[in-house]
């Protein structure tokens, strides 16, 4: 680190004014206090408090809490990939699968990604955000698999261009950077981002006989035509090539076909207390998206009408991308409610909203990407009522 630190230094006149390589000296100082904590001071006058916690530092926690999710995922890759086509396998050869699909992926998202900060930076003269250090992992991590790497550079580039850096960079995006480019895929090429495209399979491979890819809400949702039970469904999904496949606790475990990091509800949970006890994700937000999307489940059990509405509410909770997004999305600073009464009912909502879309618009079996991507627009609206009612209270009080 001390050869790093000193060539950093010598290096550095070349960037600071005057120098023959001004124009780059934010792209410059990114590298820098990426590897180091910056030496640089407010010079604004009052109280200042000397903290070692910049806002890099606070992106590596929330990476470091998503790291759980990324090496079950490597792992489910593999071994979901093995399931298909009958073989078996080690875990060291699963986990190699898992890394040839997955590590692509995150290289091309952070190298499209990065380039783009690093272009905006410069031609802008400020910083380079430092909020795609989250972003370019939550990328790979809601994408399938087998998905061509040249649609993750599209997807990517479009989010930070129209998604963030139209509005003005990190801090200023109105949603979610990396549900953007979800969003994007979806709607621009569906077929590789819905169907069964959960699995790696190579082109020519024969899958085991029997196999499908059907996902469990596209099980759920398959209920509605078929009028069958969705929990007999689950637990008789595979037999003959991976009996037990959607058992219930496959589904809270994760090992089942998805999104690359979306599956584990337990690594979801594990990240979901790096977070809580870091002080990096609010809790709140966490807690009610679960309690809306429960509350929604049980309510819908009160009214069904069809096998999907009658599937027990804890189902919901385990099925789908619901804890990745309650964990890592909606828990995003800039796109969430900031008032601590509106993170009640901003995460409440989305839960909500995540269930009523999985039942109601069986094309669409998954709801929890539109329903953070909605409420993100809805969060400053949220906090002005509650910021409003607050004053109105305090007012009351005041005359009194």
């Amino acid at each position: 680190m001390k050869f790093l630190r000193n060539t950093l230094d010598k290096a550095k006149h070349n960037f600071e004014k005057g120098g023959k390589f001004e124009k780059y000296y934010y792209a410059f100082e990114a590298l820098e206090t990426f590897a180091f904590s910056p030496n640089t001071t407010t010079s604004a006058k009052g109280v200042q408090i000397r903290d070692a916690i910049d806002l890099k530092r606070l992106m590596m926690t929330v990476i470091i809490a998503m790291t759980p999710c990324l090496i079950f995922g490597i792992f489910n890759v593999g071994h979901q990939h093995f399931l298909a086509i009958g073989q078996e396998a080690g875990m060291m050869d699963k986990f190699w699968i898992g890394v040839i699909q997955v590590l692509p992926i995150i290289i091309v998202s952070y190298g499209v990604g990065l380039g783009i900060e690093f272009v905006f930076s410069t031609l802008r003269r400020h910083p380079v955000n430092e909020g795609y250090l989250v972003t370019g992992m939550l990328i790979p991590l809601v994408m399938p698999p087998d998905i061509p790497l040249w649609q993750v550079a599209v997807a990517t580039a479009f989010a930070v261009i129209i998604g963030k850096e139209a509005f003005g960079g990190t801090g200023m995006n109105v949603m979610n950077v990396a549900l953007t480019a979800r969003a994007f895929l979806y709607f621009a090429y569906p077929t590789q981002i819905s169907g069964e495209v959960w699995t790696y399979l190579p082109e020519g491979v024969q899958t085991v006989a029997g196999y499908s890819g059907a996902t469990p809400l596209a099980i759920a949702a398959q209920s509605v035509t078929d009028g069958t039970n969705v929990v007999s469904q689950l637990n008789s999904f595979g037999t003959g090539w991976a009996d037990g496949l959607y058992s219930f606790t496959n589904l809270f475990t994760g090992i089942m076909p998805g999104s690359i990091g979306e599956t584990s509800t337990l690594m979801c949970l594990i990240g979901a207390f790096i977070l809580w006890a870091t002080g990096a994700g609010s809790w709140k937000i966490m807690v009610s998206v679960f309690a809306g999307a429960w509350a929604m489940g049980l309510l819908l059990n009160g009214l069904a009408v069809n096998p999907y509405m009658e599937m027990p509410a804890h189902y919901h909770l385990v099925i789908g991308g619901l804890a990745f997004g309650a964990v890592f999305m909606a828990t995003d600073p800039v796109t969430a409610a900031q008032t601590e009464t509106g993170k009640w009912v901003y995460g409440f909502m989305i839960g909500l909203f995540t269930v009523l879309i999985r039942v109601f618009n069986p094309a669409y079996p998954e709801g929890i990407m539109l329903a953070i991507l909605l409420m993100n627009v809805f969060a400053p609206l949220i906090d002005y009522f509650v910021v409003s009612a607050n004053k109105t209270r305090r007012l009351k009080r005041a005359t009194v």
